[in-house]
């Protein structure tokens, strides 16, 4: 064989302005040849180390002691593999660790530390992750999505593990360029269906393609973690000092002049007025993204808020028209709809399971209950006027039609259909005859100026709009 690989890393984007914990029972965690097989089009040349590596749902900060267990088991693999010629580091980048900042950084500096200086590491991230200063400096490639929704999370992958292959086969010794840009969006707002993020990203890969750059990234940074690090980020990595220097500062200046120019791919509006929007439309399936408490961004997935909007809906109330909910988490109220059974009326008290703020009363007929669902645990639907409540006792984003028709509802015989969510999905964004943001409260707040911030690196735009121009040169680093 030739080069030996190591692959292993941890993948979550938590909001610290969550409830929720994130432990052992939210993690998957791949070892041995189903690691490895996670990966497609590995070159056959290379002999490939797994390591461990764990991925969960978004959600609140990951709990400590399971941070460190997963990272003393992969420096164990990895101390038990060496010598290793390089190390895939697969991560997301907005992981907050409770008692820790910059979560990612601190492993990357472990491993570091583990396999010395002369081994290359090359991480692949999300571009909602958060490339620091101390980051950047422990890995020697780094690259991230290009498409939000992340429909390219695997040619990525493929990206960064080829990248690094060429590197080690070609002896490069990769620079990089590196500059934050202080400006702290929401992914909802920078979808690269839209200007100026189509365009934005759409110029990555012909810098990538010339003399002396291996790769150009642009990181939006994570909006709903409180910590220093948070905010956008370029990357140019390649061989020509010069080059990767002048293509990251004007990646960065086209970023910063563009800031007030992303926006939302729909219209958005507060609860009553997207509700209201919906049922004034004919062509159905008609969604709205209840987006603050969205459980694929970090939602604790257990506020009630919009259920109580559309409760007060007298079209709704009346059964004169007709709104899915999905979803809140409530295993009490789940409990309690499997002991009535199917037809049987309840009457409940929705949200604030992890403790999020607020409760909403839900009085109504059990329509559908279905147990162990793999990722939901038992679900329930209730029903209440015109419309249909999903409980789940465990955080379950909705993002397929057959997510709604498996529990007895079509999203296209309903006036409304309502997911925790932010921008649309592609299987739910193909459906949809119509679709609005609702900017409700939650741990994900689309409305960023409305959170509690204490540690953000500031200033920082859009929180101080009048912030002057920033210093855009690039920081140099190689190793």
């Amino acid at each position: 064989m030739g080069q030996r690989i190591a692959i292993g890393g941890m993948a979550i984007e938590s909001s610290t302005f969550s409830p929720h914990r994130t432990g052992a029972a939210d993690f998957t965690v791949v070892r041995g040849e189903a690691l490895v097989a996670r990966y497609d089009a590995l070159p056959a040349h290379v002999d490939w180390v797994p390591l461990v590596y764990a991925r969960a749902l978004p959600g609140g900060a990951v709990e400590r002691g399971f941070y460190d267990e997963i990272k003393t088991e992969l420096l164990d693999r990895l101390r038990a593999a060496l010598p290793v010629d390089g190390v895939f580091l697969d991560i997301h980048g907005a992981m907050t660790v409770a008692g820790m900042t910059d979560a990612e950084a601190d492993l990357a500096d472990a491993i570091r530390g583990v396999v010395g200086s002369e081994c290359l590491i090359s991480a692949s991230m999300d571009p909602h992750g958060n490339m620091s200063r101390r980051l950047v400096t422990a890995l020697d490639l780094a690259t991230s999505h290009r498409m939000s929704p992340h429909e390219d999370a695997a040619l990525t992958k493929r990206r960064a593990i080829a990248n690094l292959v060429a590197c080690l086969d070609g002896g490069i010794r990769p620079l990089r360029a590196w500059i934050r840009v202080p400006v702290l969006l929401p992914g909802e707002r920078a979808s690269t269906r839209d200007e100026p993020a189509k365009g934005l990203y759409g110029r990555l890969p012909s810098i990538e393609e010339r003399d002396g750059i291996i790769d150009a990234a642009v990181w939006i940074g994570y909006a709903w973690a409180d910590e220093p690090r948070c905010g956008a980020a370029v990357v140019v990595t390649g061989t020509d000092a010069s080059a990767i220097v002048r293509e990251a500062r004007a990646l960065a200046q086209a970023y910063w002049d563009a800031r007030a120019d992303f926006d939302f791919s729909t219209a958005s509006g507060d609860a009553e007025a997207c509700i209201e929007t919906g049922l004034s439309r004919r062509d159905r399936p008609f969604f709205i993204s209840d987006s603050g408490d969205n459980p694929t961004a970090g939602g604790a997935g257990d506020v009630a808020y919009m259920l109580g909007r559309l409760l007060a809906a007298p079209r709704l109330a009346s059964g004169q028209a007709t709104a899915i909910w999905a979803s809140c988490v409530d295993p009490d109220g789940v409990a309690r709809c499997v002991t009535a059974g199917l037809g049987g009326q309840v009457d409940l008290r929705i949200g604030g399971a992890f403790g999020s703020p607020g409760s909403v009363p839900l009085h109504g007929r059990v329509r559908h209950i279905r147990a162990t669902d793999p990722v939901g645990g038992d679900i329930a639907v209730v029903a209440s006027g015109g419309v249909r409540a999903i409980l789940t006792t465990r955080r379950k984003p909705y993002h397929a039609i057959a997510d709604f028709t498996e529990l007895g509802l079509d999203p296209a015989t309903h006036d409304l259909t309502v997911v925790k969510a932010g921008y649309l999905v592609p299987e739910l964004f193909d459906a949809a005859k119509g679709w609005v943001i609702a900017l409700t409260p939650g741990a994900v707040d689309q409305h960023i100026v409305r959170l509690p911030y204490r540690w953000l690196d500031r200033p920082i735009f859009p929180l101080d709009p009048d912030l002057r121009a920033p210093d855009l040169t690039p920081a140099l680093i190689s190793r």
